[in-house]
């Protein structure tokens, strides 16, 4: 039986491919071994069709598995442009609302001591937006919100400039603002996007939380 196994990030960079076919896997956690990567590292996730996937999960013939390091930290949206907190905050107005609460990521030039010149993010698109979008739909249920937007770039982000954008709307302050904060706490823990910090004299590939 073969399967589709994508790479990201650092495991792209350090397997040298990012796709590849193999065969004879049989379960999710057939996958990692197959690879000859070495140790399975912690924190890795695993995705099967664009969800996630627990590593008993059996395969069939076709599936695309995806190996998931630890991710950093729609509408749900993903773009190669400048992000706009305008165009955010205009995608969550309602008529219900008295508070939009918003969260502007900004690129900083210094990071754990070292002088960044630039990031750059990569992501699993179309599963990206899918586990944005079960965010919202928690958060909704845990406050009483009107809308929720998150746009994230994506590829080369400058020093100064936007990497994430996220509004709230809600008929009362508290929720929007506890919504918005938990918004990019929950992102940054479970969508598959990863973060290149470019410093003088390297680079590396920041982890979960970041």
């Amino acid at each position: 039986m073969k399967v589709t196994v994508r790479l990201f990030a650092g495991l792209r960079e350090r397997a040298g491919w990012s796709e590849r076919e193999l065969d004879g896997i049989s379960r999710v956690g057939d996958v990692w071994p197959a690879l000859g990567l070495g140790p399975e590292p912690g924190g890795l996730l695993y995705a099967v069709n664009k969800e996630y996937a627990q590593p008993e999960r059996e395969l069939a013939e076709g599936d695309e598995v995806a190996v998931i390091p630890p991710v950093s930290g729609g509408s749900f949206r993903l773009s190669a442009e400048q992000l706009s907190l305008d165009a955010v905050v205009d995608e969550v107005r309602s008529e219900r609302a008295g508070a939009i609460a918003t969260f502007v990521g900004t690129t900083r030039v210094d990071s754990r001591g070292r002088v960044v010149e630039h990031l750059d993010y990569e992501a699993y698109e179309g599963m990206a937006e899918n586990v944005m979008a079960e965010i919202a739909a928690a958060l909704k249920q845990r406050y009483d919100i009107c809308e929720i937007a998150i746009h994230h770039r994506t590829g080369r982000v400058e020093i100064g400039d936007a990497s994430v954008v996220i509004a709230v709307s809600a008929p009362h302050r508290q929720d929007a603002l506890a919504a918005c904060r938990d918004a990019i706490d929950t992102l940054k823990e479970q969508v598959p996007l990863w973060k290149k910090e470019v410093y003088e004299g390297g680079e590396e590939w920041i982890g979960r939380g970041s």
